[in-house]
């Protein structure tokens, strides 16, 4: 069953060292998703699995104790998944930023693994994955299941964005936003894969394993950060 979940954005620039001196701007950020970790870690999981977009290396499961870092980025740190023997490939970009989240809130009650998700999967097979994660059992009983889920809304936000300005990008991530505050399975399904790729969206998929995990859990829902800078959509939310 799921216990908990918290929801968080995924760009690099969230470790300091990664953004250097611009670091403090994303303070903010950074606090709402301590107290996101926070609400983890209240729900006392049997397991914690932190779910993000996959990069070009695929898609698949991370065990525990795999690792990253964020050499590709010009920084000299490395991160880890818990504690284990990990996986011979490297976390991802937004696992990575998911295990250096847990360090800095030094979350360690639980075993830790990873699930990298191909941001072109459909809705139904997302919503497919995350029910098997709520079901798998732990030491032959139903584990109780906690979420770090890892995305960004739309990188359209304006004109120096990423992807440029798209004027579609704020509907679309205060839709989001609405329905990941208010814990909204069905809304968070019906997201369109396709638009969301036009506006560059990573999380949609992983908000999708949410949503599939989430069915029947009865949780409930708080926004704790809603923002657009360098004119990406970031959300930090906490189920419960």
């Amino acid at each position: 069953m799921l216990a908990a979940a918290a929801v968080c954005p995924c760009p690099p620039l969230l470790v300091p060292e990664v953004a250097a001196g611009a670091a403090a701007e994303l303070d903010s950020a950074r606090d709402a998703c301590m107290d996101a970790i926070g609400v983890l870690a209240a729900s006392r999981p049997d397991r914690l699995v932190v779910v993000g977009p996959a990069d070009v290396d695929g898609d698949g499961p991370y065990p525990p104790g795999s690792t990253g870092s964020f050499r590709g980025f010009g920084v000299d740190l490395g991160v880890r998944l818990g504690h284990g023997t990990g996986a011979e490939r490297p976390l991802p970009p937004s696992l990575a930023v998911g295990a250096w989240l847990l360090g800095r809130a030094d979350f360690g009650d639980c075993p830790v693994e990873g699930l990298a998700v191909d941001e072109a999967l459909a809705a139904e097979d997302c919503a497919a994955a995350g029910r098997d994660l709520a079901g798998r059992a732990s030491g032959g009983r139903s584990a109780r299941t906690a979420l770090l889920v890892m995305g960004d809304g739309s990188a359209r936000r304006t004109v120096k964005a990423p992807g440029y300005l798209d004027e579609r990008a704020i509907g679309f991530d205060t839709r989001i936003a609405r329905a990941l505050g208010a814990a909204d399975l069905t809304a968070l399904l019906a997201l369109d894969t396709g638009l969301a790729h036009q506006l560059k969206v990573s999380g949609r998929a992983p908000w999708q394993v949410l949503a599939g995990a989430a069915e029947g859990a009865g949780l409930g829902g708080r926004l704790l950060y809603e923002d657009a800078p360098y004119g990406v959509g970031y959300v930090v939310a906490a189920w419960s």
